[in-house]
């Protein structure tokens, strides 16, 4: 059976010794209170040390205590140093959390093409929040040259993870013809899976589409539907 309390036994045995997995797995454990009251103190020692030993995992765990002063004061220089190192191994959550940091100039000067850079490394290896984040940059024109082909490119790879905001503006892009051909059909199926999900835009827009039934058949009771979900 899991017993937490063993397990706490032997990590600290092997983390004492330098283990860096046993570290990282100690700093978990006091971060969450898995078998021991919850202490985010000793989940810093035990993370630093994993972190300073290369432990990806460690450092971005290590720059999330820092970001959000847990344990430890807000450091966001401190933030950045554990994201950059956790991010240059590799780490998908760490490029995506640096990413943001330089793109709303949170503890560093607000750098664009930083943030691009991070993001699209982050979206390369399939996270959709990243994706999402690199089409918007695509389509604002920030840190990159404005692209809407690109940004419909990221928005469809986000939307199949079945990330809503992405949907939605992938949706937008059908009706428009922004990116991709215009196709209504694609749209309407768009709209209606980022409403499905709660976007109030696509709510919203739906309702709109089939108030006016310009491009589907005017259906008042599914206008009156999404009216009211937004």
């Amino acid at each position: 059976p899991i017993d937490d309390k063993e397990a706490i036994k032997w990590y600290t045995n092997a983390a004492e010794q330098g283990d860096s997995a046993a570290q990282f797995n100690l700093g978990v454990m006091y971060s969450n209170g898995e078998g021991i009251a919850k202490d985010y103190k000793e989940a810093i020692k035990w993370y630093t040390m994993a972190a300073e030993q290369g432990d990806s995992d460690a450092q971005f765990n290590l720059g999330v205590m820092y970001d959000e002063g847990n344990g430890t004061p807000i450091d966001d220089k401190e933030a950045i140093k554990w994201y950059t190192n956790a991010a240059e191994q590799g780490n998908s959550s760490a490029q995506y959390v640096l990413a943001s940091m330089y793109f709303y100039g949170q503890g560093a000067t607000q750098d664009y093409k930083e943030a691009v850079k991070w993001y699209t490394k982050s979206a390369e290896q399939g996270l959709s929040g990243a994706q999402f984040m690199v089409a918007n940059m695509y389509v604002s024109g920030e840190g990159v040259t404005q692209d809407y082909k690109e940004a419909a490119k990221w928005y469809a790879r986000s939307a199949g993870q079945g990330y809503s905001r992405a949907k939605y503006s992938l949706a937008v892009m059908y009706y428009t013809g922004e990116g991709v051909t215009k196709d209504y059909k694609k749209a309407i199926k768009w709209y209606t899976k980022a409403a499905e999900q709660g976007v109030l835009d696509a709510q919203f827009d739906l309702g709109l589409i089939y108030y006016g039934g310009e491009v589907v058949t005017k259906d008042y009771k599914k206008a009156i539907k999404w009216y009211t979900n937004a």
